[in-house]
């Protein structure tokens, strides 16, 4: 999801601050999809990295290494891991997810085919595992792979929650904390374990990058009832469409009528959907101000995220990794 959609960018900033780190995360990336036998590879992943990411996970990485003293080079191999991870993960959600426009562009999936994106995908993963193994801490090796387990299992997870109308809150968390705060999580907290950091400024760390994925997977299930289109890079609706369920829709079923039930039911659970049933389910939220009490929670996540970090040591890093707690939720208003 784009971070575009808001005047002050304190993830442009953080960029503009790790700008040589950023440089050499990018020309490794380059250097290790590269493939001598089979060019498919370059050609399906160059179409995804170069589609306008903006590197955030990886430049958490970076940020809590730099964050916590360290001068040494294989943060910059770790950020670059992270990154191949992510790739991996959205090659192959947008298969899952029979996905066409993935930020604003057509997605691999689409131009090439399902083989294509899965096999590359899993390259990627293989790519990933051998760059984490070159930092030689057995710490980083395990947090990465554990992460990487994690994001499959919530996933797989995904798949039979998000139709099934029994999927409460709980659920949902549990959902979003192994598909998207995992990879968050272990990106700030690998940075701090390669710098040799006091393990409670770790576990800050990853108390942080959890907090920050929840909060941003809650801000994206938002937007996607009330976003814009041209910045999303997602037409409105289209969770309900892919009968996803949402955190705002699972707020709107915990209090739903009988007649409302049903409309979910046959709508969520059957997938038999007709003209005007977006705008009732729209209805629906508005009746139980469901997407109000969503962005309350995404907010309350941003904060979560900016209190773990407030035992760090008073740093510029630290100001701007907390801007980015509240840009994530900016985004919302």
């Amino acid at each position: 999801m784009s971070l575009d959609d808001a005047a002050t960018k304190p993830h442009e900033a953080l960029a503009r601050l790790l700008q040589q780190e950023l440089a050499a995360v990018n020309g490794l990336i380059q250097e290790r999809m590269a493939s001598q036998h089979a060019p498919r590879i370059p050609e399906v992943t160059a179409h995804l990295v170069g589609a306008g990411g903006k590197r955030l996970r990886p430049m958490l990485t970076l940020a809590a290494a730099r964050l916590c003293g360290y001068d040494g080079p294989y943060h910059v191999h770790l950020a670059a891991t992270v990154e191949f991870i992510h790739t991996a993960t959205l090659l192959h959600d947008d298969v899952v997810d029979e996905s066409r426009q993935r930020r604003g562009r057509p997605t691999a999936n689409l131009l090439w085919d399902n083989k294509s994106s899965v096999l590359v995908g899993d390259y990627l993963f293989s790519r990933s595992f051998q760059l984490m193994t070159e930092t030689g801490n057995i710490d980083v090796l395990r947090i990465l792979s554990n992460a990487s387990a994690t994001i499959a299992e919530g996933e797989v997870l995904q798949l039979t929650a998000a139709t099934d109308l029994r999927t409460d809150e709980s659920i949902y968390l549990q959902v979003v904390r192994g598909k998207t705060a995992a990879l968050f999580s272990a990106a700030t907290e690998v940075g701090g374990v390669i710098a040799g950091a006091d393990p409670a400024h770790v576990q800050a760390l990853f108390d942080y990058g959890d907090a920050l994925g929840i909060a941003f997977q809650i801000a994206d299930d938002l937007l996607d009832y009330q976003g814009d289109s041209k910045t999303t890079g997602k037409n409105v609706g289209d969770d309900f469409r892919e009968r996803k369920l949402t955190l705002p829709v699972i707020k709107a079923v915990a209090q739903a009528t009988g007649d409302e039930r049903a409309f979910w039911v046959r709508t969520i659970e059957k997938g038999k959907q007709a003209d005007g049933d977006l705008d009732r389910a729209l209805a629906i939220m508005d009746k139980y101000d469901t997407l109000r009490a969503t962005r309350a929670d995404a907010m309350a996540w941003a904060d979560k995220a900016k209190t773990a970090i407030a035992t760090l040591p008073e740093h510029e890093i630290r100001t701007l990794l907390g801007d980015i707690a509240d840009y994530v939720v900016a985004r919302l208003a």
